[in-house]
């Protein structure tokens, strides 16, 4: 990347504003501070008040700015983004066209990468990965060997850990725990409680239905006790023109929820 593409992407700035850095000869702006040891190359740049220390890279089309830090030997390459006050640190990659921002922290031998985002309070550390669409935010902890995927979030203050894994377009939230080899999928709602094994999740032929604690089921958009399930049975029935088949569907779905969780 030459002065020209750089001022075109920072036009309020000027060539005297910029070096290129003798490790790797990608370009800084005089306000960053890169440490010698880093490498910056290819058109990746830094910005702002920016921070790469240690052995840390950053490479490809890269962009570290505001006042983020890449440090350790860390890794930010690819189109990913590094902004905010965001920490990336230890053999953590960011790669692809992720974005970590915020107060996020990414540490450890952490990836995110694909189009994943990472950011508010977030940490993603250990093994863990969060790949694909996938986005962790609030104050959420991602870590061990835990996978976020495809299009699902985790967020508020909820923890993924262990082998646990949350894909397609799940959302893991509030003080929910997911540990050991628990997964969350297709479009389940998990919150509230610590789940060990995989929640309950069905996908219906009207509706998709999952326990999004030990005493809540979702059915569709409506989350209730089994007690108020079996109260507004009927009438969901009849509001909904549900043939008879569909019924005894939903029915056989509720009884199997109750049977599994009402006891826990």
């Amino acid at each position: 990347m030459n002065i020209d593409r750089i001022l075109t992407l920072h036009p309020n700035t000027s060539k005297s504003e910029w070096h290129q850095h003798p490790n790797g000869g990608g370009w800084i702006h005089n306000l960053a501070k890169v440490d010698d040891s880093a490498q910056v190359f290819g058109n990746a740049w830094v910005s702002g008040n920016a921070r790469v220390c240690g052995d840390a890279q950053v490479f490809g089309n890269a962009q570290v700015y505001g006042k983020a830090r890449v440090f350790g030997n860390a890794r930010v390459c690819d189109d990913a983004w590094v902004s905010g006050n965001a920490r990336v640190c230890g053999e953590a990659h960011v790669s692809g066209n992720a974005q970590v921002y915020g107060k996020a922290w990414v540490y450890g031998e952490a990836r995110v990468s694909g189009d994943a985002r990472v950011y508010g309070e977030a940490h993603v550390f250990g093994n863990a990965r969060v790949f694909g669409n996938a986005w962790a935010s609030g104050e959420a902890r991602v870590y061990g060997e835990a996978r976020v995927s495809g299009d699902a979030w985790v967020y508020g203050n909820a923890q993924m850990s262990d082998d646990a894994w949350a894909c397609g377009e799940a959302r893991v939230y509030g003080e929910a725990r997911v540990f050991g080899e628990a997964h969350v999928s297709g479009n389940a709602r998990v919150y509230g409680n610590a789940w060990g094994k995989s929640p309950l999740y069905i996908q219906g032929s009207i509706w998709s239905c999952n326990m999004v604690d030990s005493e809540r089921l979702r059915i569709g958009c409506e989350t209730h006790t089994f007690e108020k399930w079996h109260e507004i049975q009927k009438q969901l029935e009849s509001n909904n023109d549900m043939t008879q088949e569909q019924c005894f569907e939903y029915r056989a779905y509720l009884a199997l929820a109750e049977q599994l969780y009402q006891k826990e």
